[in-house]
């Protein structure tokens, strides 16, 4: 039902409770006919074409109290190349000493709409045996893009949030990774990346979660709020609309467009399993058919003690250690609940719960309940 037959029918449904007064309905009556789980489209769906773009660069971080890198030959060769642009050579019998130095890898995004002259943050990482970046300045450090053109210029003071501390006897300590440091505006962008943003007639959303359901939701709410059928749906992931040539329309245009609420719809039932950390999440979707299931254990305990054997007296026995192995099976009364059609999230849970079923016990009667084709889910094990 739309929103003028959700209010009616809430209308009539308060009208029937006496005891409500006039003033308690008014105050709440639109928060109960308020559509559920709407969220604006922006927060479903963002423009194609407008994205983010990596960066990767090169550089030398210089100014190290000693923790630069001491073993890596391609650090001194660097540090001689920089040299010899700022005419300094070295020469080739002289070992250059690298503890002051580290050579880093540096990586950044590259925002949307980023224009020439803008700051964005960079983060550096070792790539040699550095031991701390702490208290280093990074170089002058182009950055490139995937096609090898230059998009911006990093260069800074490091902030490291780790610290490493060692000793003369071997001893050391370190807190976080003290190897990778941040600059925040450490880069300034030298290029703009070419956008097809105003080169279409048509601006096509893109769905973060792919689903047919709220694709038409979108074409529907978003016709509904320009009057006329703009908008169509071209799969499950992509919403075309029609959209105004001139720039500044066309941004004006999709700012109205990111503001409109959509109900989403609710994806398949899941069973989400992780096996490292023994985390496991059920959707609400999900349900069983019928099916009974039994939970026991079986605890073995063997305990090992030595005993002392001595001889008789006057006898030409000796003394003697003799194991005494000791061994305990114990099995808990197995408990069996049955689950009927149409189980709910809530029964499951309270279901495994009554048996006092382990996370671990609990992914081994879900993988039953999969196989016996019970389980109304996909269940993923990651």
């Amino acid at each position: 039902m739309d929103s003028r037959q959700r209010y009616k029918y809430c209308a009539r449904r308060a009208r029937t409770r006496s005891g409500l007064s006039l003033a308690l309905l008014a105050l709440f009556l639109p928060l109960l006919c308020a559509p559920a789980h709407a969220e604006r489209l922006k927060d479903l769906a963002s423009v194609a074409g407008v994205r983010d773009n990596p960066l990767l660069g090169y550089g030398l971080v210089v100014g190290l109290d000693g923790t630069g890198d001491t073993t890596s030959p391609f650090t001194e060769q660097s540090l001689r190349s920089m040299l010899v642009q700022y005419g300094v050579t070295v020469p080739p019998s002289v070992n250059i000493s690298s503890k002051n130095v580290a050579a880093v890898s540096i990586h950044a995004v590259l925002p949307p709409f980023a224009k020439p002259g803008q700051k964005i943050d960079i983060t550096a990482s070792s790539l040699g045996n550095s031991k701390s970046l702490r208290g280093g300045t990074l170089l002058m450090s182009p950055l490139r893009g995937a096609n090898g053109e230059v998009y911006a210029i990093a260069q800074g003071n490091l902030a490291v949030g780790g610290l490493g501390v060692s000793g003369a006897d071997g001893s050391s300590i370190a807190i976080n990774v003290p190897s990778v440091g941040r600059i925040p505006g450490g880069a300034t962008v030298e290029r703009a990346v070419p956008n097809p943003f105003a080169d279409s007639r048509r601006v096509v959303f893109n769905l973060h979660d792919p689903d047919f359901t709220t694709a038409r939701r979108a074409v529907e709410a978003i016709n509904a709020a320009l009057g006329t059928p703009e908008a169509e749906a071209l799969d499950a992931v992509s919403v075309a609309v029609n959209a105004p040539m001139e720039v500044s329309k066309r941004v004006a245009f999709i700012g109205y467009l990111e503001e409109l609420t959509i109900d989403p719809g609710e994806g398949a039932g899941k069973i989400i399993v992780n096996s490292r950390t023994g985390t496991i999440v059920i959707g609400s979707h999900v349900t069983v058919g019928p099916a009974a299931v039994t939970h026991g254990s079986l605890t073995v305990t063997i305990r090992e003690d030595t005993q002392i054997s001595q001889p008789e007296p006057f006898t030409d026995g000796v003394t003697a250690a003799v194991p005494d192995t000791e061994i305990d099976v114990v099995e808990e009364q197995s408990r069996m609940f049955e689950l009927p059609r149409g189980t709910t999230l809530s029964d499951i849970v309270q279901a495994i719960n009554s048996v006092g079923a382990a996370p671990g016990d609990l992914v081994a009667i879900l993988e039953a309940l999969k196989q016996a084709g019970a389980l109304r889910a996909q269940l993923i094990i990651i």
